[in-house]
Formats: structure tokens, sequence, C-alpha cells
């Protein structure tokens, strides 16, 4: 029996990871990036901050202050906020840096890793504002048949 390499036992387990699994550590990563908060702050972290109607989050990744993701995210708590922002930083995908400031200064922005994942979260918040009246007219019509 040959033995492995610390890098080859890590490519081997990488390789076996598969979602359908209960203990795979990858559905409990789904699970986090699936929230609705977590989609919207990366949307608000990969964009220059213009956000009206049409604009679907264009322009650069920039760094947001927490006001400022508080103030976008239209009916987030502060608690759901900082509980997202520090699953966010743990997962690797945001950095935060404070400034020492009176107060202090504290700023979010993606990292490389948050980066990649940005790139899709965009296009699901952009494909659930295009096709938000198709679904909204297939419930009415699934709720008439329903009843």
């Amino acid at each position: 029996m040959a033995t492995m390499t610390a890098a080859q036992k890590r490519a081997q387990t990488k390789a076996e990871y598969d979602a359908f699994l209960a203990a795979c550590p990858s559905r409990k990563l789904l699970d986090r990036i699936s929230d609705k908060w977590v989609t919207l702050v990366l949307a608000a972290l990969g964009s220059d901050g213009s956000h009206q109607f049409g604009a679907y989050c264009a322009g650069e990744p920039r760094s947001m202050r927490y006001s400022e993701l508080s103030r976008l995210l239209a009916g987030v708590s502060q608690k759901m906020l900082t509980q997202t922002l520090r699953s966010l930083e743990r997962d690797g995908l945001i950095t935060r840096t404070a400034t020492p400031t009176v107060p202090v200064t504290v700023s979010y922005e993606l990292t490389d890793l948050g980066l990649s994942l940005h790139q899709m979260m965009r296009g699901l918040k952009t494909w659930a504002e295009m096709h938000m009246d198709d679904v909204l007219a297939n419930r009415a019509t699934y709720d008439t048949r329903a009843t």
C-alpha cells in the first residue's frame, strides 16, 4: 500500500465531495451561500453602488462600510447583517478592515474567492429580477387551478 502525501490526501478528499450526501461539508456551504442575505451582500460588494432599476449591479467591486450595506439592503436587521458578514469573513469570501479612527471605521470587501462566487450570485439576482413577472403569473395560474 503506497503512502500518500498531505497534498495528495487533500486532493483525494476534494475529489470526493458530493453535496448529495448528507455528511458532505459542501452541503453546509451550499446552505450558507443560498441565503438571500448572502446573495445580496455579495451582489452589493461586487458592484459600484449604482442600484437603480436596470443597473443589475454593474460596475467594479468595491469596499463598503457597514452602514452603506445596511442602507442598501432594505429589510435586513442589524443582527442578521452582522451574522452574514461574519460568516462570509469566516469562509474567506470577504475581508473586514478596521481603520483606527474615532469612531472606528469598518469596511468590507470581496476576496478573490468571493469575487468568483459573486459572478454567479449576480446572475442569480439578475435572473430573479428579470423573470419575476413570469413567476408571479405562473403562481397565479397554479393557485387558480389548485382551488
